[in-house]
């Protein structure tokens, strides 16, 4: 880690408390504790009207305890306000994570998704995905397989017959990997439970772990994601892992699932029913790429 100047950058990074959300902004923040010394402090994004109302009078009064922000973080529509009226009342760079619900030029960095199809503008970085708290793993055991599975959402309809066949297939295709599978909090009961009956499958406990999901795939040889969980496609990617999809019927074509198409189109994961060895990971670092942007443009002697 270099030092960036004589003291400790100030970050605030603001939380809607989805899990999801925080991940995103934690993902940064870590890339960038691992560049520069950074002094963080995090901040509720609460009552968006009252933040608005902040804003206009330009009086933060969550902020008046804290040292001044360098740097100023959210991930989700109800930060955003928040991030703008911090940014009035104290000063420092707002950073929004995903494509912002108010206009990008409010902000001085937006670190928007590709499949969320940003307008080209001086102030967005374009991102594979979403940014997360993944570190690429090169202590993989060959005999180890993991299936992340992920569950209903507007873009997709889930049916619990549909995903289980492919995970018997699998089963029978890739019989020499020892394969575990982790479920999400969208994923339906009904089927957490089917898979707690199927030999050769290794249900893991969410809560054996602060973040299961980054243990899993530290050690898998082998990934099987549902393609509905594009954050889960990408934190597989970002970990390292050989990558491959599971089908789950889409409700219409729309951004999200050409986002997965293109994916596949390059190379980056198996597409689904394809059941030999995906392939490699590439080299897949967003946090980390987008951590050396703000390192080299606003703190390293700026």
């Amino acid at each position: 880690m270099q030092r960036c100047a004589s003291e400790p950058f100030v970050l605030w990074r603001f939380s809607d408390g989805k899990p999801g959300h925080d991940a995103q902004s934690a993902g940064l923040v870590q890339a960038l504790q691992a560049r520069c010394e950074i002094d963080v402090y995090e901040l509720k994004a609460e009552r968006r009207a009252a933040a608005l109302g902040a804003w206009l009078t330009g009086r933060y009064n969550a902020g008046y305890e804290l040292p001044r922000p360098d740097l100023l973080i959210g991930a989700g529509h109800a930060t955003h306000w928040h991030l703008l009226a911090a940014r009035r009342a104290f000063g420092g760079r707002a950073v929004v994570l995903m494509r912002p619900g108010l206009p990008g030029a409010l902000f001085d960095l937006c670190l928007i998704p590709e499949h969320d199809q940003p307008v080209a503008a001086t102030n967005v970085q374009v991102t594979s995905g979403v940014l997360n708290t993944q570190i690429r793993s090169q202590n993989r055991s060959p005999d180890q397989g993991l299936i992340l599975i992920g569950g209903p959402s507007p873009h997709y309809r889930w049916q619990d017959s549909e995903v289980l066949a492919q995970i018997d297939t699998l089963l029978v295709a890739r019989p020499k990997l020892e394969w575990r599978v982790l479920v999400s909090r969208r994923t339906p009961r009904s089927f957490t439970a089917l898979l707690g009956e199927r030999a050769g499958l290794t249900l893991l406990s969410p809560g054996e772990s602060h973040n299961p999901v980054a243990e899993a795939l530290a050690t898998a040889a082998e990934v099987r994601v549902s393609e509905d969980s594009v954050s889960m496609i990408y934190e597989a990617l970002t970990a390292g892992a050989p990558t491959g999809l599971l089908s789950v019927t889409r409700r219409a074509g729309n951004r999200i699932t050409a986002g997965v198409d293109r994916l596949v189109a390059r190379g980056w994961v198996a597409a689904p029913g394809d059941w030999q060895t995906p392939p490699a990971a590439p080299p897949l670092d967003e946090a980390g790429r987008s951590a050396k942007w703000i390192v080299e443009q606003w703190l390293n002697g700026n």
